[in-house]
């Protein structure tokens, strides 16, 4: 099955965000008029913070939608390395002041031993989500699906069992946890946001032939679903 997936491609990184903040408070305005409540997975990192700031000044009901992350390094919110801190200090301004924040990290000393704790907490959440934002680093990683990561077949597996995984990886850093593929693929909306001349060829390389073992972006790409690449040169 050939996937036609859709290119957004922006003039520069406030054009991106401006964009990528209207294609998600759409799709979280469609879930919340048919169910009334609505849930938003968004990625960490460098690359998202303008899109944070741009989407949480969009007129929405925010007390009806929560947000949580697509994965999390196992650190403390005090670390400049935590996701929850990017949301808390970029997203969770102003108006978008008024949702629930489902964090993906605990004060348990291991992902293993906090993950049945995150994974009640989740419950809380309108599933499945209303949209998905992944990024995409320059090994062709995606989400904590990392090369070489210790239950990367698992969390890639377009059956698998669990929602919710820890991630150990070479090039990983942190122990992480993640959210798993068929979560991600069940979103309303799905949308991968990228930014600089580098990412380019990482993506056209991913589009091409090879295992999504060795660039896990590559399982979100073949899979029957179409997604929206949000890109800025």
């Amino acid at each position: 099955m050939i996937v036609s997936h859709t290119l957004h491609e922006l003039a520069d990184g406030a054009a991106v965000a401006t964009a990528l903040a209207d294609y998600v408070a759409a799709a979280l305005a469609a879930r919340l008029e048919r169910d009334g409540m609505a849930s938003l997975a968004v990625s960490g990192g460098r690359t998202p913070t303008r899109f944070f700031e741009a989407l949480s000044t969009r007129d929405l009901p925010w007390q009806k939608i929560a947000i949580t992350l697509v994965d999390e390094r196992w650190v403390r919110e005090s670390s400049d390395r935590s996701n929850a801190r990017l949301v808390r200090q970029h997203l969770l301004q102003g108006k978008a002041a008024a949702a629930k924040f489902v964090p993906l990290a605990n004060d348990a000393p291991t992902p293993e031993a906090g993950l049945f704790a995150v994974n009640e907490a989740l419950e809380d959440l309108a599933w499945p989500l209303a949209c998905a934002v992944l990024g995409m680093g320059d090994d062709g990683h995606t989400a904590s699906f990392f090369p070489g990561g210790d239950h990367l077949e698992e969390a890639i597996d377009p059956d698998a069992s669990l929602g919710l995984i820890p991630m150990r990886a070479p090039d990983a850093g942190e122990p992480r946890i993640t959210l798993t593929l068929p979560v991600l693929l069940a979103a309303d909306a799905l949308a991968l946001h990228i930014e600089g001349p580098a990412k380019r060829p990482v993506l056209e390389k991913a589009l091409g032939e090879g295992p999504a073992t060795e660039m896990p972006i590559r399982a979100v790409l073949r899979a029957p679903r179409p997604l929206d690449i949000f890109w800025c040169p």
